[in-house]
């Protein structure tokens, strides 16, 4: 007589990797608030207690997920491009992983990524900049500033749609209902605003912000950097 499986025999094994993608699942799918350890557990399919073997607490679980979500960057990079391409590459990179992940993005913003691969985005712009020749201190503001864009761009494009979305479906009906003497760059502009292309609107910021580095003064980028001696 053949022996039955049952489900436990073929259910993967409990992991720590696996209650943090399946918080993330969960975010994603209803928002951070419907995240618990009771939840988690049961879309895995197992008892509720079975999580503190892995993971201590919801706090530390949420600071999986945050870990997690950056870890998932593609942080290919060459050192020997321009620094000006580095940069771009590491911008669009975190982007990516804001707009897979936008509900998981409100934790990374506000629980610690101290591990090595939290870390590895941060050691990347700082690597950069000192590339680039700029000093500590602006290589750390360097450092923040293109990780805020990424982030603000992926925040603004949101907002736009659900602000400024309806224009492309209710064009002159909007318009009509304005006064022409105090919104007349508003009219003006009425095909631009309606036509939101996300992807032009990034580079565009994108090229601003690069340009404004590239203006700040540094040594040359051949001189010492602090891992140069």
């Amino acid at each position: 007589m053949a022996r039955r499986v049952t489900s436990d025999a073929v259910r993967p094994a409990l992991t720590r990797d696996r209650i943090v993608r399946a918080a993330v699942a969960l975010i994603e799918r209803e928002g951070a608030d419907a995240l618990s350890m009771r939840r988690v557990a049961a879309d895995l399919g197992v008892a509720v207690m079975s999580l503190y073997n892995h993971v201590p607490n919801k706090s530390a679980l949420l600071e999986g997920v945050a870990e997690h979500v950056v870890a998932g960057m593609e942080l290919e990079d060459d050192p020997s491009e321009p620094w000006q391409k580095r940069a771009r590459a590491l911008v669009r990179a975190f982007r990516k992983v804001a707009r897979d992940n936008p509900r998981c993005m409100a934790i990374v913003l506000t629980h610690k990524v101290d591990t090595s691969a939290g870390l590895r985005p941060v050691e990347r712009a700082l690597a950069l900049a000192d590339a680039a020749g700029f000093d500590g201190g602006t290589a750390v503001r360097i450092m923040r500033a293109l990780l805020a864009y990424a982030i603000g761009a992926q925040m603004r494009e949101a907002g736009v749609e659900k602000m400024l979305g309806h224009l492309a479906e209710t064009g002159a009906e909007s318009w009509n209902r304005l006064d022409p003497d105090e919104f007349r760059h508003v009219i003006a502009y009425g095909p631009e605003l309606a036509a939101h292309d996300a992807e032009t609107d990034f580079e565009f910021g994108l090229d601003l912000l690069i340009g404004a580095l590239e203006a700040l003064p540094r040594r040359p980028a051949e001189g010492a950097g602090p891992d140069r001696g």
